[in-house]
């Protein structure tokens, strides 16, 4: 159960201060935003990584499973509590927000995008891709980077975020986006499918690479 928790409350973390930035410091400053979803993450690592790995994100649980780091019913268990975490990240945000009288909630950090959904989708596959890649990579026994882990993980979110946050929005987690989308509704939720499959393919992706092209799962000691 504590896995759960610990998954619950780092979605928890993870949403309510990235998409916390777009609400309270605006869609204006793309590095603002970056790193406040990027340090919410190291936070988030070093506070749960030990409990639960500090996924949180169904993309990264679905990388797992694949890679046999993670059990079936976890992984169920895994993504409910991102879920969850989500939910109650986005409700706070628009509470406080509400209280605060903010004038522009900016779609309480939605994601969404205004050309082909095709492209669309072929953005958030590739900055999930890239993301989940360095997760398998450096919390593997072969490419580990130790105690840094998390510092690499949160500055790689942070990077691709601003890259992303033009065009998508920069989601590269199904979690995050589902929150902000059933609370705002309308172009949010029906585009949500796009942020619901992108970053599950490209987590896919890049844990068969990890684990045939790197031979990640299978690294002999000696």
């Amino acid at each position: 159960m504590q896995k759960y928790l610990a998954e619950l409350f780092g979605t928890f973390v993870l949403v309510f201060v990235g998409t916390g930035a777009v609400v309270f410091a605006g869609l204006g400053n793309a590095l603002t935003i970056g790193l406040a979803f990027g340090i919410a993450v190291v936070a988030g690592a070093y506070s749960f990584g030990a409990i639960s790995g500090g996924h949180f994100n169904p993309a990264v649980s679905l990388a797992m499973l694949i890679n046999g780091r993670l059990s079936l019913p976890d992984f169920i268990g895994y993504v409910v509590s991102q879920f969850i975490g989500a939910l109650a990240g986005t409700a706070v945000v628009k509470l406080l927000a509400t209280g605060a009288n903010v004038k522009n909630l900016n779609g309480l950090g939605a994601n969404g995008f205004t050309f082909g959904a095709g492209t669309a989708f072929a953005i958030e596959t590739v900055l999930t891709f890239i993301f989940v890649l360095v997760i398998i990579l450096v919390t593997s026994e072969k490419y580990s980077a130790g105690s840094a882990t998390g510092i690499v993980i949160g500055l790689t979110l942070a990077l691709l975020i601003v890259v992303g946050l033009s065009t998508t929005g920069g989601s590269l987690n199904p979690a995050r986006s589902f929150a902000p989308a059933i609370f705002d509704g309308g172009k949010a939720l029906s585009q949500y499918w796009v942020f619901l499959l992108a970053p599950l393919v490209g987590g896919a992706l890049a844990a068969l690479v990890g684990r045939f092209g790197f031979e990640t799962e299978s690294y002999d000691k000696y």
